[in-house]
């Protein structure tokens, strides 16, 4: 099992919530936490994680999770609700990059991410969640190319990628029946060609008898 699919059962299953996106983060300046805050479990591995509730009204959380060195299990730490975002700061227009800032109400965490993609893929969902959930008081999103902010894009280029296989095959079906029905179409002249051979060297036969 994924460490995001474990996540998912483990942190918000039990809530009657469901994970829409994660990645998992780094600080890029370092916070000094007193040693009872984080009792004392040494390093640790962080994620944040975007999920809604399952009942109605859907409610959208922005959750820190942890899991702690040596451990197996996740735990929730930090949570902030989807419209106590202000702004996603993607830090680089012009390129790609895996640095990213989160602003909320009350707390400002700049991140990096395991990659660049990793960070897109959870911008994506990040701003189509926004878009889908907040009516308005949307989060500013600066410093962003305009991938990261483009919805499904690369759900849409797997998706593609997925149709274009599938008309290859069904044009590579379509031209072997094409190839099938004119080898019928040969077999059966030929056939018919013998089966007229056949009469006639009949007819010869009695012909000359």
């Amino acid at each position: 099992m994924s460490a995001k699919s474990a996540i998912d059962k483990e942190v918000f299953e039990p809530h009657d919530e469901k994970m829409l996106g994660a990645v998992q983060v780094k600080r890029r300046m370092k916070k000094k936490i007193p040693f009872l805050a984080t009792g004392g479990q040494g390093d640790y591995m962080t994620f944040i994680c975007l999920s809604v509730t399952n009942k109605k009204p859907a409610q959208v959380s922005i959750t820190k999770v942890k899991q702690f060195e040596g451990s197996s299990a996740f735990v929730r730490r930090s949570q902030w609700t989807l419209d106590q975002l202000r702004q996603v700061n993607g830090i680089d227009p012009n390129q790609d990059c895996a640095e990213f800032d989160l602003v909320f109400d009350n707390a400002f965490d700049p991140w990096v991410a395991g990659s660049a993609t990793q960070k897109c893929m959870f911008f994506q969902i990040l701003h189509h969640t926004c878009q889908r959930f907040l009516a308005d008081r949307k989060p500013e999103f600066i410093n962003c190319q305009s991938k990261l902010l483009g919805g499904n894009s690369i759900l849409h280029a797997a998706a593609d990628s997925v149709t274009s296989a599938v008309q290859k095959a069904s044009q590579a079906l379509n031209e072997r029946g094409e190839r099938l029905g004119r080898a019928e179409e040969k077999t059966g002249e030929m056939m018919n060609s013998a089966q007229h051979f056949a009469d006639t060297a009949h007819k010869l036969a009695m012909k000359h008898k």
